[in-house]
């Protein structure tokens, strides 16, 4: 068994301006998700994803796009692939960290995936704090927000920037995959994308775990992460099935991205078909995390 926790930071055309906070982000959230992970994936997934929600450098919790009403809104998921167990939670406004709430729909709750305000509810049930969503909102998206309400571009022009992930495999074979996302820019409100939807921007098996990020729509339509899990099962090294899922995604659906994949091997796989991607592996063996762009 060879414990490991792979993340990413989103696939989409980094600018270099930008490439030294992604890598910073990137490298700080293996570094906790390795802390994380002499407990149990789950703690390394969550730690991993909670680190990138609070780095403004990403498209998830403080630092999101914000919608077409000029508000943060959330979606994350996590999952555990050999009980496959899952929380996810969708269009959060007062969540400061919404893989944390995830987890706590998976643990304590009779359903799988909440969303808006019974998600909400559900977090004050729960112990977790609810912020105000201005507390979310940084200048830099207050401009874009401003540019775009004036553009009126289609969003997809815009989708850019981050959705995080981690997929992690313990000392007991414990395979977690997890994704947090503000969405897109200017997104119509209610909007829920790839990112929270088992199978779509996220899957765990008790082969594999995999995380994606990109275009949402396409993802969704390409099914993208249950892709990834199917052609492990079939065979494939983690990443024979990135590559050809992230094919697949751009020949059938016109479709910019990537994903991460660990198999219960400790075998890992990442791909993209956009300029760059941020992202991190973290192994027990490794005396540091190993992060690119």
């Amino acid at each position: 068994m060879n414990p490991i926790i792979l993340i990413h930071g989103g696939a989409w055309d980094i600018p270099d301006s930008l490439v030294e906070a992604h890598v910073q982000g990137v490298t700080k959230a293996a570094i906790c998700g390795m802390r994380g992970l002499n407990h149990s994936a789950v703690n390394a997934v969550e730690a991993a994803v909670s680190s990138m929600e609070d780095d403004p450098a990403f498209d998830a919790g403080t630092g999101s796009f914000l919608n077409k009403d000029g508000k943060v809104e959330l979606d994350a998921v996590i999952i555990e692939g050999t009980s496959m167990v899952a929380g996810a939670v969708g269009a959060v406004h007062r969540i400061k960290n919404p893989i944390k709430l995830a987890r706590k729909v998976m643990e304590n709750c009779d359903t799988i995936f909440l969303v808006g305000t019974g998600a909400e509810q559900f977090a004050a049930e729960q112990g977790i704090k609810l912020c105000d969503n201005e507390n979310l909102i940084i200048e830099r998206e207050r401009e874009r927000w401003k540019i775009l309400s004036r553009e009126k571009k289609p969003a997809k022009e815009f989708f850019q920037r981050g959705t995080v992930g981690a997929v992690a495999l313990d000392t007991k074979g414990g395979l977690v995959a997890g994704t947090s996302t503000g969405g897109t820019p200017f997104k119509q409100p209610g909007r829920i994308g790839d990112s929270p939807i088992l199978g779509a921007g996220t899957y765990a098996t008790h082969e594999c775990a995999v995380s994606c990020t990109g275009w949402g729509e396409a993802i969704m339509k390409a099914v993208m992460a249950r892709t990834v899990a199917d052609l492990v099962e079939k065979g494939e090294s983690a990443q024979d099935a990135a590559e050809k899922s992230v094919d697949i995604l751009k020949k059938r659906f016109l479709g910019y991205g990537g994903c991460i994949v660990v198999t219960k091997d400790g075998d890992y796989g990442i791909a993209y078909n956009t300029p760059r991607m941020a992202r991190a592996v973290y192994t027990a063996q490794m005396s540091d995390p190993v992060a690119a762009v």
